[in-house]
């Protein structure tokens, strides 16, 4: 066996690594889709509908590339990219739109690129794990506020300032918590933006086409103003892939121009953009399906509040349970019931608050989440404390 320098096999470290993850419970490992979707972003149950297959279908028989071939800048963009952004643009109501490949890619650009050094970036103590990427990259000064509690943004700034800071504020926040199902405070925020010259990020990945006029996130309101920037994740609710970034047309260039995340790397599949060209009227049409979403959440509110558990905010229901066995041992045993739930343990979230995040969508009836609780409920009742 080959050895390195420390003495041990070269793979030793990542196998240690690996060795200590499955000793905290914390060991993960892919696993395919199976039973009933209580698991999924796919909020509205598009990505698999006969609507986009059409979509897909059409823009194949009218010779759009599967492939780009190229970043955006050599010769990636394709026709379909700038119809995509500028139809996003007059969809969400804003200046302009930059699509990515990813919403993780996108969140970890905007952040990476457009606060300054000098600046100060307050984001929400939960804020995804793509956003804290970005900000590791960043020449900006981080500072965490307390979960959705708008005075505390406010007190950080206040604080940056009388300790000499003179840069921009950026208030980096998500819309929808992804493992809470809780919303931000976006209408305090937005005046807090506003008094302090600041900018305000808003990551909708779990909102847009679920809340919001037409499915258009709930930011809607704020869109177009020259201190937002929106993220609207197109592989969740929009039932596609990808991410539209929403913003002032001079953030725009400043991205094209010096945003490494775009200029070196191949631009998203052309194929895939005339989809979401063709996901956007659905999804604004789609108020029936938001309805039945909405009642479905309603019914999973009346059934977890009938077994002594907090009804969900959102189309996210978070069972907390504490440990990481706890979690394992309750997910394995609801999928062993037919229902495709997984548990969620840090550090995507914090020690200690180990938990099953149940994602109502489309794909399940009421009839089938009121079964399921009375089995979640049944399954807590035998799990060890």
């Amino acid at each position: 066996m080959t050895t390195d320098q420390r003495g041990g096999g070269v793979l030793d470290v990542y196998a240690a690594d690996l060795a200590s993850l499955a000793a905290q419970d914390q060991l993960r490992a892919l696993a395919p889709r199976r039973g009933l979707d209580f698991t999924s972003n796919d909020f509205l149950a598009l990505a698999e509908s006969q609507e986009y297959r059409d979509a897909a279908a059409a823009a194949l028989a009218r010779g759009v590339p599967i492939g780009a071939g190229g970043s955006r800048l050599l010769r990636g963009d394709h026709e379909e990219h700038a119809a995509l952004e500028r139809e996003a643009a007059a969809f969400f109501h804003a200046e302009s739109a930059l699509y990515f490949g990813a919403g993780f890619s996108a969140n970890e650009a905007l952040l990476a690129t457009l606060p300054q050094r000098g600046d100060l970036i307050v984001h929400d103590s939960l804020v995804h794990a793509s956003a804290h990427e970005g900000m590791r990259l960043s020449r900006a000064e981080t500072v965490a506020a307390l979960h959705n509690d708008a005075d505390a943004f406010e007190d950080e700034i206040a604080a940056w300032r009388r300790g000499g800071g003179t840069g921009r504020p950026w208030i980096v926040v998500e819309s929808l918590y992804s493992m809470d199902g809780d919303f931000a405070p976006l209408a305090p925020l937005a005046e807090i933006a506003a008094r302090h010259d600041a900018f305000l990020l808003i990551d909708e990945a779990h909102a847009t086409g679920v809340h919001g006029p037409g499915g258009r996130g709930l930011a809607a309101a704020l869109e177009g103003r020259e201190n937002v920037v929106t993220l609207h994740t197109c592989g969740k609710a929009l039932g596609v892939f990808g991410g539209l970034v929403l913003l002032p047309a001079v953030l725009r260039e400043f991205l094209i121009n010096r945003c490494r995340q775009l200029i070196f790397a191949t631009a998203p599949s052309p194929l895939v953009a005339a989809c979401l060209r063709a996901a956007l009227p659905i999804v604004e049409r789609a108020e029936g399906r938001r309805a039945a979403l909405r009642s479905r959440v309603a019914v999973a509110a009346r059934e977890l509040q009938a077994v002594g558990l907090a009804p969900p905010l959102s189309q996210i229901a978070p069972i907390v349970v504490g440990s990481n066995a706890r979690a394992l041992a309750l997910a394995a045993a609801m999928q062993a019931l037919g229902y495709d739930i997984r548990a969620i343990r840090p550090p995507t979230v914090a020690d200690g608050t180990a938990r099953l995040r149940i994602s109502l969508t489309l794909h399940v009836s009421e009839t089938q989440i009121s079964a399921m609780i009375d089995d979640l409920a049944h399954e807590l009742s035998r799990l060890p404390t």
